[in-house]
């Protein structure tokens, strides 16, 4: 790391790719006519496998950053200001993330849709940004070692037991809450297991910070990134098989059965260690500045795609529809305008932000004269009503 700044600028464009292979992998399995969906195509399975590594990138990505610039500053504990901006942003995510999940039309007719209870990716995120910061604040007097501890320890809990606790049901819990836990209803992501993706990062983080300044710090880490991501992608699965082997414990054999969770695990690991390599040629501006606007994109590409607020979205009128020529046509198009919308909404952020603040400004003027207007009537009709209902009681009991 140059000793010039502590910015990791592979972090960033790792953020940049994940968001844009979000952006294209979104579009396309939306809109591609289901007859194109081959098992067999070659090139469709690429695409399909190189979609399932967006996510779990971008969870620890999310969690590395987020650690980093925690535990980046001197102070400790709750005199640490990244706290409470982190509580801020965190309970941000999950506000917008039902925002975005709200219809507005629903709400002119009095109905508040089922979508809106379901949980995505950006309430996944908040929630792991409150849990990492739980877990700082546990271990803040402790010794160094125990925060990465505890971080590692939720990522190996959540993934060994996941054929477990995937299968509750969760129904003692209302359905608003029991979409953290389970996708019976609909949800896209659950905090469980993904929560450990954003630990693992932070572990990393935790990692970096502590030897920032070692020498060979990028090529110990490469070369780790790259043995732990071909160990987790073609050798766990044997391992879960043979620890069912040697212990008769059935959970091993489970978890061999449907080891994803490790494997993309071991994906995450190797996009690591191809971002550090190339680290020196990513420091782009551009790329630096989709990698710190990728919740400005989302939100851009949720409105566009599937409609938020109106219904009226790219999903509602091309949903499953769209030969490969055009799904991938339009997928290239739909990233460069969520990507040129989020720079220039950043270019003029502090414009819209102040027109904002004044129309809110103007309103609460007006809700004050508004009040002040209706106190006298208020004051001269109530005792009137006072009266009459003393009344309409008196007649009652006569």
């Amino acid at each position: 790391m140059s000793a010039k700044s502590t910015r990791l600028f592979f972090i960033d464009a790792m953020r940049a790719w994940a968001i844009l292979m979000m952006l294209q992998g979104h579009f396309i399995d939306g809109l591609l006519d289901p007859v194109f969906r081959d098992s067999q195509d070659s090139v469709f399975t690429t695409w399909l496998y190189f979609r399932g590594i967006t996510a779990p990138v971008f969870f620890t990505v999310s969690g590395f950053i987020f650690t980093f610039l925690l535990v980046r500053v001197p102070q400790k504990g709750f005199d640490n200001p990244r706290v409470k901006k982190g509580i801020r942003r965190g309970l941000q995510l999950i506000l917008i993330g039902y925002l975005l999940r709200l219809n507005f039309f629903g709400l002119l007719k009095g109905h508040i849709y089922g979508g809106f209870y379901l949980v995505d990716v950006l309430h996944c995120i908040g929630l792991s940004i409150l849990c990492i910061i739980g877990v700082y604040l546990i271990s803040t007097n402790r010794k160094k070692f125990v925060f990465p501890l505890i971080l590692v320890g939720i990522t190996l809990l959540l993934f060994s037991f996941e054929p477990i606790y995937k299968q509750f049901t969760y129904g003692f819990l209302p359905e608003g809450i029991s979409n953290y836990f389970t996708k019976a209803n609909g949800s896209v992501f659950t905090i469980f297991p993904w929560l450990g993706y954003a630990t693992i990062g932070g572990a990393l983080a935790m990692l970096f910070t502590r030897f920032k300044n070692y020498k060979y710090l990028y090529a110990i880490a490469i070369g780790s990134a790259v043995v732990l991501g071909y160990a987790l992608i073609f050798k766990s699965s044997a391992f879960f098989l043979d620890m069912y082997a040697v212990t008769g414990i059935e959970l091993f054999k489970m978890i061999q059965s449907n080891n994803y969770l490790f494997i993309r695990l071991g994906d995450v690991f190797l996009v690591f260690a191809i971002f550090m390599v190339f680290r020196s040629l990513l420091t782009h501006k551009t790329i630096l500045k989709i990698g710190s606007n990728t919740l400005t994109i989302y939100v851009i590409h949720f409105v566009i795609l599937y409609g938020s607020f109106t219904g009226l979205g790219l999903y509602k009128f091309f949903h499953h529809e769209l030969s490969p020529g055009l799904a991938i046509s339009g997928a290239i198009v739909f990233m460069v305008l969520c990507t040129y919308l989020s720079l220039q909404y950043e270019k003029y952020e502090a414009d819209i932000k102040l027109q904002i603040d004044q129309v809110f400004q103007i309103a609460k003027v007006q809700a004050i004269g508004l009040q002040k207007s209706l106190v006298p009537i208020y004051k001269e009709i109530a005792p009137k009503v006072r009266l009459f209902l003393q009344r309409i009681v008196q007649v009652v009991r006569g």
